[in-house]
């Protein structure tokens, strides 16, 4: 196995990261660009024994880092932050070649919002405090303990965003950190061990390991001396995780699937209606938070349908690496086959298709909207991670906010309306993590972030995310009882 390979002209190294040194496995996968289906390179497929190596220098390095003083490790974030924005170019076009998302969202908002992770958990750790209170004249002080070597569990369809969200608080908050990237895009996650490591980070506070779930994943969840676990991904792989986390009842932060709904009232303005419902196909559909089920008001749903037709239909897809393109490949053939699944089943038990409905060559598939669906149908229920959205109306308020309840799923939710006073009535009544009014994702990270129902356990974000990566520790102070020094 080549020890490293060339993507878009960037080298990239394709073994482990692991206590401040490069490790290479004797087994490997073989990584492809979902923009052509052509293979990457070879990259090291860690098991029990790397998960195990990792781990261990993960706890070699804790104490230290754990020592290390607030403003010195906002320091050390903020140079990694640094070396983000001076590779930008060419995190965007290692990406874009390794999952298929476009060039141009890599290069003007997702690696800038990589290094702004970074900067905005380092910040916050300078200011995180909560204020000491009185309790029968004692004293109390609320602090953050870190809490020891966390393990992150990545996903495919943002790699380095979402991994660095993870990375970043978990860093500030004084944990080591081992990072396991999805198999089907890990390119980034190894250029972020070597932009860490010139930024300084002593070895073994960031270790990157490679590899399939059921192998590394495994080792990594269910060891010992792992103290928090934070998993992106779908709901069965959470269960897993959990199962496998639960001899050690070690805590975990889950963000998971979602089914959300986009609500349009005849109050809306349609025209932004239409803007908010057509955006849901953003990279490839394949995003957690997408308002999947548009959900229309009957009086307006005829005239919704013809304009998300006609701007649906002026969508380019192709090549991400294009600045015309809107929409990319999907990023597997087995991701591209469940999709397709889903929408042929859909059209078998009586779904109208309006657009879409089929693949398009390579791994491509047209964006789809299709009708006529029962709330009960697994198009509806079921997360389908790709360019397809439902339609369906309801009659009135009350109708609306049932439609949109109706799953096992609570991540998002999207309204559109131009009534204030139903916009705090409607999202009052949603189940979600999140609900955007006249707007779609638009997130702060000072804002708690995850999912309700199976959208997920536990929030992030903000102190949030120190909440989770830290131990909290009141300390009670008597009055009286120090001896007198003066």
């Amino acid at each position: 196995m080549a020890d490293k390979i060339t993507v878009a002209g960037v080298s990239v190294d394709t073994r482990h990261w692991v206590g401040g040194q490069r490790v290479a496995s004797v087994d490997t996968f073989t990584d492809t660009s979902p923009i052509d289906g052509s293979a990457l390179g070879e990259i090291a497929r860690g098991g029990p024994a790397e998960a195990q190596a990792a781990v261990a220098a993960a706890r070699a390095a804790f104490p230290s880092w754990a020592a290390t003083p607030r403003a010195e490790r906002a320091r050390l974030l903020h140079a990694i932050a640094d070396g983000v924005e001076k590779r930008i170019e060419e995190l965007a076009i290692v990406e874009t070649t390794d999952n298929g998302a476009l060039l141009r969202s890599h290069r003007r908002g997702v690696m800038p919002r990589v290094a702004h992770n970074f900067r905005f958990f380092a910040d916050w750790l300078l200011t995180l405090e909560h204020e000491d209170f009185e309790t029968r004249g004692h004293s109390n002080h609320v602090s953050w303990d870190p809490a020891g070597p966390c393990v992150l569990i990545t996903p495919w369809n943002a790699p380095l965003m979402l991994a660095t969200w993870k990375v970043a608080p978990a860093l500030a908050a004084g944990n080591t950190v081992i990072l396991k990237p999805a198999e089907w895009s890990p390119l980034t996650a190894s250029l972020l061990a070597d932009i860490a490591a010139e930024a300084g980070l002593p070895a073994g506070v960031l270790n990157v390991v490679q590899g399939y779930g059921a192998e590394i994943g495994d080792a990594l969840t269910s060891h010992p001396d792992v103290r928090r676990i934070s998993f992106t991904g779908s709901v069965p792989t959470a269960k897993r995780i959990a199962a496998s986390a639960a001899a050690n009842l070690t805590p975990l932060s889950l963000e998971l699937g979602g089914k959300s709904p986009l609500l349009v009232f005849a109050d809306a303005n349609l025209e932004l209606a239409v803007d908010l419902a057509v955006e849901q196909y953003d990279n490839a559909g394949q995003v957690c938070l997408a308002g999947t089920r548009l959900l229309v008001e009957d009086s307006v749903a005829e005239e919704f349908t013809r304009r998300f037709v006609a701007k649906a239909g002026a969508l380019r897809q192709g090549d991400p690496r294009d600045e015309a393109t809107d929409i990319g490949p999907n990023i597997h053939p087995r991701q591209l086959e469940k999709i397709d699944g889903f929408v042929q089943r859909a059209i078998a038990e009586g779904a109208r298709t309006v657009i879409g409905g089929h693949r398009r060559d390579g791994q491509f598939y047209a964006p789809t909207l299709l009708t006529d669906v029962a709330q009960d149908s697994e198009v509806v229920q079921e997360e389908v991670f790709g360019p397809v959205l439902t339609l369906q109306t309801f009659a009135d308020e009350e109708e609306g906010v049932r439609l949109a309840n109706d799953t096992r799923f609570g991540l998002a939710a999207t309204l559109a309306t131009g009534d204030p006073e139903r916009a705090e009535r409607v999202t009052a009544q949603l189940v979600a993590g999140t609900v955007w009014v006249n707007c779609f994702f638009v997130r702060d990270l000072q804002a708690p972030f995850g999912g309700s129902r199976l959208s997920g356990v536990g929030r992030e974000g903000g102190t949030w995310s120190f909440d989770f990566y830290c131990d909290l520790k009141n300390t009670v102070t008597a009055p009286k009882g120090f001896k007198d020094h003066g």
